[in-house]
């Protein structure tokens, strides 16, 4: 069978996307191809499960524009679709001092991107929201929440009628004069006449098989949890935050109640051995020679050294992790923290060791790459699949009200 579109990767955006195109073009005929067992397997199924508020981002850059309208389009999703979710909100801490003109900053960025209702707090405001919490001043940002991100994607794919085929990496891409031949490694074939890859993790391989030269490599950085023990998860009652770094593009580890409850604990965020192995002596010899030989991540690891050396530190130290929570919430005991899972984040890198901090996509006649997803693309999905989608049929001269459905 031919398809109108093929959707490669199950994640919240590649979802996202097919439930775009089913709204655009309702008898189209999509696919999505999926490498792993099941939906939201990476990076949607392994993040904090929050619904950003769009308050760290730059103003006026994609990522801030997105987050803003997608926040708000994925609480309507969630509540039209009774899936599990909350608007509970979160402070963003500042526990020494000397961090306080950073907190002042980022709350002044907050305002300049019109975060709804934020406040900036005095150290005796903080229990008022978080009766555990001791800083010298936080940021109040209420549109925050939590959300359930797989049941997210899996609706968002059921809403979207589209064929899934799981367990299917994509191993050739073949032009044809009307789309694409696709090969996997079932063995099986697919045709289509369009190709939008919402590959995460993959993105590159994925765009250098449609005979792209991205100007950007994956590098995986993962990230470990520990979470709260049943007995302490009074000691948070929704999500707290540490400043985050000024220069590593992470937002420290944090606080985060779930949705069902348990209270969640980090992550970190170290250098990885494979993109897609969740232990901490996780290896595969392929991701670790195109990392390592990308001159892109040498010139990262020189810039950061510091911080990455005080990450794997933190990485193999319960201690050294409970004593960074420790400075959010003073009552947590070394106890209190059980381990629990890990997640690996796709670090786009540049060649020259900066990391990409936006959405970037690549097009083509008959195809567009998400080359690059960063947080807040889950917050955002909704949002992204629409400007994924707009300018897909933009390239290929679709009208974005009524394709024109092939033969």
């Amino acid at each position: 069978m031919s398809y109108d579109v093929v959707v490669i990767g199950a994640g919240i955006v590649g979802a996202a996307v097919v439930h775009r195109l089913r709204q655009l073009w309702p008898e189209g005929r999509f696919l999505v191809i999926e490498k792993a067992q099941g939906p939201a397997a990476h990076q949607t199924g392994r993040n904090s499960g929050v619904i950003h508020s769009g308050i760290y981002y730059k103003p006026g850059s994609l990522k801030a524009t997105l987050c803003a309208k997608g926040r708000e389009q994925l609480y309507a999703f969630a509540a039209a679709e009774n899936l599990p979710h909350e608007r509970c909100g979160k402070l963003i801490l500042a526990t020494d001092p000397t961090e306080l003109p950073r907190l002042e900053g980022l709350y002044r960025r907050g305002l300049e991107n019109q975060i709804p209702g934020i406040q900036l707090l005095k150290p005796e405001d903080i229990p008022h929201y978080e009766p555990e919490c001791r800083g010298v001043g936080a940021i109040y940002v209420p549109v925050t929440g939590i959300i359930d991100y797989r049941a997210v994607t899996q609706r968002l794919l059921e809403r979207g009628g589209a064929q899934v085929v799981y367990g299917a990496e994509v191993t050739h891409l073949m032009r044809a004069p009307d789309g694409y031949r696709i090969h996997t490694s079932q063995s099986a074939r697919f045709d289509t006449r369009y190709l939008i890859a919402c590959a995460g993790l993959q993105a590159d391989r994925i765009a250098r098989l449609d005979g792209l030269r991205p100007p950007l490599r994956i590098v995986p950085f993962r990230g470990d949890y520990y979470e709260l023990r049943p007995e302490a998860r009074w000691k948070v009652r929704n999500l707290i935050y540490p400043l985050p770094h000024p220069t590593y593009p992470v937002l420290g580890v944090h606080l985060t109640r779930m949705t069902d409850g348990s209270v969640e604990a980090g992550p970190n965020a170290v250098f990885a051995w494979a993109r897609e192995q969740y232990s901490r002596v996780g290896f595969s010899l392929r991701d670790t020679v195109e990392a390592l030989t990308f001159s892109g991540t040498w010139r990262f690891f020189i810039r950061h050294w510091r911080e990455g050396l005080a990450e794997y530190r933190r990485a193999f130290s319960k201690r050294l992790f409970w004593e960074s929570l420790r400075r959010l919430v003073p009552s947590l005991t070394l106890e209190d923290l059980v381990p629990a899972r890990s997640g690996i984040r796709a670090l786009a890198l540049t060649q020259d060791g900066q990391f990409w901090d936006d959405f970037y996509f690549v097009s083509q006649e008959r195809s567009l790459h998400v080359l690059n997803a960063p947080s807040p693309a889950a917050t955002a999905a909704l949002a992204l699949a629409d400007a994924i989608v707009e300018k897909a049929f933009a390239t290929w001269n679709l009208s974005i009200s009524a394709p024109t459905v092939g033969p």
